[in-house]
């Protein structure tokens, strides 16, 4: 695997220009205007804002995502979910740092696509024959842009995947041309912005320049989505295009700083700076490139959410939803769920910031919290690969102290609109936290019995033709790890009340495992012919679709001629008729009989109710309704320990003498 992660081919890099640098690349758009936001354009605001914006494409992105943490990759995965699983059977609290993590990156990703879409469409106020046009009119290109791209995921990117590359190659060759027009505006001065002396000179000096990092951040908010795509690109194609997108994108920066300072010191500029580069006869080209562009940084963080609900569904982070796949290819899916949060999600975004610079405030606080869980996970990476201390406390000390100025600076945002991607967070991880936790409640109570001591008692039932037959075979959903121990609500569906007699039980487990693409199988043989048990071992990108898995081991063990699936009805027997299947799912639901401790009294509560909206275990496991049967049971997680209940007994004699007769 890590042989494939790392080749490198022609096709490979165009992929990873189309599928990866959506997001950091269309940064240029807004980076300078939120620098330069209300304030006079001078040499130390420009040279230092440069120099910061260097030194945090070389810090952030290139050492730390490129150079390190692509390194931890989960069989050719990356993302903050397979980072997780390569280190959460270290310490158990590193599932905070990743739902943390995994929430405010789908946060995160409202707001990208509406203010690289909104950066572009402005461009249009720099043409004259457009100066007058309304910021309604905009909104509204804005919302129909959005629209069309949320509605175009149910088709899958796998056609129009193909076209990303290209263009992407074309806006990034597209900025480094265009910085380099500008690169001398200023002379050889603007060099001097790639000694950090100046950033540093910057953040001292200027009044408030701390705070300017706010907006400085703003320049690799897309690392994280970098490595979260290296599943789909491979370490060697990310880290070779890198270096042409680097490139590109400090030429322009560059060109960018060195325009402002020619055309505006002294001034307060409040128009767009990216655009005032383009050249007047090439600016409605320059907008169309600009707006694709933008369109295709927003498909990529939509693809990248939905592969990252698929990964905290399959890790029980988050509640069952449905699935499409629009296509074979790795790693194509469709949350329709997910799809229309999303899209209200930048709708309600575009409709309250309306103006690119307004959510430009809002931007950045939920990611820098998504890129120090990062750092919290990495650390932790290092430690189980035995790397020296003294490497792992001074990445943590550099990049947590990196990490640390840009949340405090982005702090700032809060008031101005921060707060709404922080609410947004927030209820997410709620989810994740609500279900992570309901789960490891729920398991404190199941109630797992030895199968051997009940065996004889479903044989005796299997063969006791006095007991109306259920099914030829009856599948039950197991969560029992161990394979010589089965839930003690199964046997009492099997054995208590109405018994259900069947030819054959299957007890089917699904066991995730922290390698992404494993799908496997095991089969034993409890009693053969009778009492069948089936593992799958899912790899935690591998959707659990049990109604096509479980016919394809059928049909292997009946070629291997391990099991008769014939129908053992007389009738149907003689013309070798396959025998019904029947599913079994146990729903819980919470009972009334529960002494909880209060703050678990409230996790459970809300966990019922988020599950009342998520999919049914049959539906989530991929099983037909026509032969899926759910049975709900009570779940006591805390039995009533005492009960104030005590018998009277009546005095008066009248009633005792009528109730002697």
């Amino acid at each position: 695997m890590s042989k494939h992660i790392n080749k490198v081919s022609a096709a490979g890099l165009i992929i990873a220009l189309g599928i990866i640098y959506g997001d950091i690349g269309t940064s240029p758009l807004y980076v300078f205007d939120e620098i330069v936001n209300g304030r006079h354009i001078s040499e130390l605001l420009i040279i230092g804002s440069l120099s910061c914006i260097i030194w945090t494409l070389t810090l952030q992105t290139t050492v730390k995502y490129v150079i390190l943490t692509l390194k931890a990759d989960n069989k050719g995965e990356g993302g903050i979910f397979s980072l997780y699983t390569l280190v959460r059977r270290q310490k158990k609290w590193l599932v905070l740092p990743a739902m943390i993590g995994g929430a405010a990156l789908l946060a995160d990703g409202m707001i990208t696509p509406p203010i690289s879409v909104a950066s572009a469409i402005e461009g249009l106020k720099i043409r004259p024959a457009f100066a007058s046009i309304q910021e309604s009119t905009i909104i509204y290109i804005v919302l129909a842009i959005l629209a069309a791209l949320f509605f175009m995921q149910q088709f899958g990117t796998a056609s129009i995947g193909k076209l990303f590359g290209p263009i992407m190659m074309v806006w990034f060759t597209m900025l480094a041309v265009l910085g380099l027009i500008h690169v001398s505006d200023y002379g050889g001065k603007i060099f001097e912005a790639f000694n950090p002396y100046y950033a540093i000179k910057l953040l001292v000096e200027y009044p408030k320049g701390f705070w300017l990092l706010g907006s400085v951040f703003l320049c690799t908010t897309g690392a994280e989505a970098l490595y979260s795509d290296l599943g789909h690109c491979g370490r060697g194609n990310i880290r070779i295009s890198w270096i042409y997108v680097k490139t590109c994108l400090l030429l322009t920066y560059v060109g960018q700083a060195a325009w402002l300072l020619k055309n505006h010191t002294g001034n307060i500029f409040a128009s767009k700076t990216f655009f005032g580069l383009i050249p007047d006869w090439f600016q409605i080209p320059g907008i169309i490139i600009a707006t694709a562009a933008a369109i295709i940084a927003s498909q990529a963080l939509i693809s990248g959410s939905f592969t990252l609900i698929s990964e905290a569904i399959r890790l029980n982070l988050w509640p069952k939803m449905k699935i499409k796949y629009p296509s074979e290819a790795k790693g194509q899916l469709f949350i329709p769920g997910i799809n229309l949060l999303l899209f209200v999600g930048c709708c309600g975004i575009t409709l309250y910031f309306k103006t690119s610079s307004a959510m430009g405030a809002a931007y950045g606080l939920a990611i820098t919290l998504c890129m120090m869980a990062t750092t919290g996970l990495f650390s932790n990476y290092m430690v189980a690969r035995r790397i020296k201390p003294i490497f792992i406390y001074s990445f943590l000390t550099v990049f947590l102290t990196i990490e640390t100025s840009f949340l405090i600076a982005n702090l700032d945002k809060f008031p101005k609109g921060g707060y709404v991607t922080l609410i947004v967070g927030g209820a997410l991880f709620v989810v994740m936290y609500t279900w992570y936790r309901a789960r490891k409640i729920r398991n404190r109570y199941i109630e797992f019995v030895r199968l051997e001591e009940y065996v004889p008692k479903i044989e005796e039932l299997s063969t006791d033709t006095s007991v109306p037959k259920y099914a030829t075979h009856l599948v039950y959903l197991t969560s029992a790890n161990n394979p010589k121990e089965i839930e003690h609500k199964i046997i009492y569906s099997i054995l208590s009340g109405k018994p259900k007699r069947a030819d054959i039980y299957w007890f089917v487990h699904v066991d995730t495992l922290d390698d992404p693409y494993t799908c496997e199988y095991l089969v034993e043989h409890i009693i053969p012919n009778d009492i069948i048990r089936v593992e799958f071992r899912l790899g935690f990108r591998i959707a659990p679709r049990l109604n096509l898995m479980f016919k394809k081991v059928v049909e292997d063990m009946v070629i291997n001629k391990e099991v008769n699936v014939t129908s053992r009805y007389e009738s149907q027997q003689r013309n070798n008729v396959v025998g019904d299947f029947q599913f079994v799912v146990m729903e819980k639901f919470l009972s009334q009989d529960n002494e909880l401790p209060f703050v678990e009294r409230i996790i459970m509560k809300l966990h019922f109710w988020i599950k009342s909206f998520s999919l049914t275990e049959a539906r989530g496991f991929g099983l037909q309704q026509s032969n899926v049967s759910v049975e709900k049971f009570p779940l006591i997680v805390a039995p009533v320990s005492k009960l104030k209940l005590k018998r009277v007994y009546s005095d008066e004699p009248h009633l005792l003498h009528k109730q002697h007769h």
